[in-house]
């Protein structure tokens, strides 16, 4: 099956959408499908055609900016181009050009799925209001025109103004992604000796620096975390230096980080070995998310599949994998108090939230997801459209392992 994948960002771009892309496109590729991904020229240093892993990437490039949107005027003859090629169109919201794509599919009788990721909520002001709202008019006229819309949890779905005008009508429920690199046991001791985190309590966070992502809040919580763990610190994972559209939101935090700069190391965007090596140091990771931008958050699934228990905000969809699993605390959303207290509960007692790291991983698994979303693709190909927003099966076994640890 010839695969286009459309999405506004996509690597070397670190989010949780473009990773999700990015695992799912090279376990079709994997599969045996032809699998192209359409996305920006961001950097101009990127290649405009690419390989990478057995998956074809086209960069259009960029004219002008929005806040973190972009102008391309060459996107739609190329998204033309490569529709009249591909059996299925795979578009991943929020994204501005996404309504001419699937516009293209209808022509072209291409069946066309639409991913929603996450509600688009920029910050304060007049300007960013607008965009807000000009983006979810584009994001409504695309799920007008799509077969078929895909989101991660049904909470989120029931939850976000978005999704939940298609609950019961074309909304799917498929599973995200998640795989990491193995690490040696070496690694990870070159890790914890690289960081000094030999006799620490180790909290983690993993996320770019940006306004959604709550950073302030584990601050806030950490020097009450400290005070029954003096030892405790944070390790912060991911990119946090010239973040597009975030430059306001480091230079508040920046006299933070220096206050703490003893316990709280910010570590940069870590791949591979590094970032499994990561989790594996973790006694706790957290999300402090603050809005619906985020709506499941990965990471707490791969830190999971590496033994560290989760302090998860209690936003619709990132509550989901703690729920699902009983591996953690969700606590109020943008309340470090509480943020605090679930962590001093999972350092104090980290063995009552371990779970089977093997069948979280199983249920996420990238070939798993690819198998659903081929099922999709074909039946919408064959005309079959069943949408009910069902329980997917992985997170039926999850729940029932939850249950039977408690």
């Amino acid at each position: 099956m010839k695969i286009l994948e459309v999405l506004t960002y996509y690597r070397p771009w670190t989010s949780g959408l473009t990773i999700y892309v990015e695992r799912l496109s090279k376990a079709l590729a994997r599969q045996g499908h032809d699998v192209t991904v359409l996305t920006s020229q961001y950097d101009p240093a990127l290649p405009r055609y690419d390989v990478i892993d057995g998956v074809k990437i086209v960069r259009v490039p960029v004219a002008a900016r929005i806040s973190k949107g972009v102008i391309m005027p060459g996107f739609g003859p190329m998204a033309w181009k490569l529709a009249q090629k591909a059996d299925v169109l795979h578009l991943h919201l929020p994204q501005f050009d996404a309504p001419g794509v699937a516009w293209r599919g209808r022509l072209l009788h291409k069946p066309v799925v639409l991913t929603y990721h996450c509600d688009l909520q920029l910050p304060n002001g007049a300007f960013n209001k607008m965009v807000d709202r000009i983006v979810y008019s584009m994001n409504k006229m695309a799920g007008t025109l799509s077969d078929a819309v895909v989101t991660y949890t049904r909470d989120y779905g029931e939850n976000s103004p978005y999704l939940s005008q298609y609950m019961g009508k074309k909304l799917y429920i498929i599973p995200p992604p998640v795989e990491l690199q193995p690490a040696s046991a070496d690694e990870v001791a070159q890790f914890s000796d690289r960081h000094a985190l030999a006799k620490r309590k180790v909290i983690g966070i993993a996320a770019r620096l940006a306004t959604e992502k709550g950073v302030e809040v584990l601050l806030k919580a950490l020097p009450i975390v400290q005070k029954t763990f003096p030892e405790a610190m944070v390790l912060h994972a991911g990119p946090y230096e010239n973040i597009i559209g975030e430059e306001a939101y480091a230079a508040r935090l920046a006299p933070l980080f220096e206050e703490y700069k003893e316990s709280y190391r910010l570590l940069g965007n870590l791949d591979g070995a590094a970032l499994t090596a990561f989790y594996d140091t973790l006694d706790c990771l957290c999300i402090p998310s603050l809005n619906g931008t985020e709506s499941f958050g990965l990471v707490q699934i791969e830190a999971m599949i590496h033994g560290a228990p989760v302090a998860a905000c209690g936003l619709p969809g990132v509550r989901q994998p703690v729920t699902m699993t009983g591996m953690g605390e969700v606590t109020a959303v943008g309340d470090h108090i509480a943020l605090a207290e679930a962590i001093i509960n999972i350092l104090q007692d980290r063995e009552a939230y371990e779970r089977s790291p093997s069948l979280i991983a199983d249920s996420f698994s990238p070939e798993q997801t690819a198998v659903e979303y081929l099922t999709l693709f074909q039946n919408l190909q064959a005309g079959k459209r069943d949408s009910r927003a069902i329980e997917p099966s992985a997170y039926k076994r999850l729940r029932q392992m939850r249950d039977n640890a408690e």
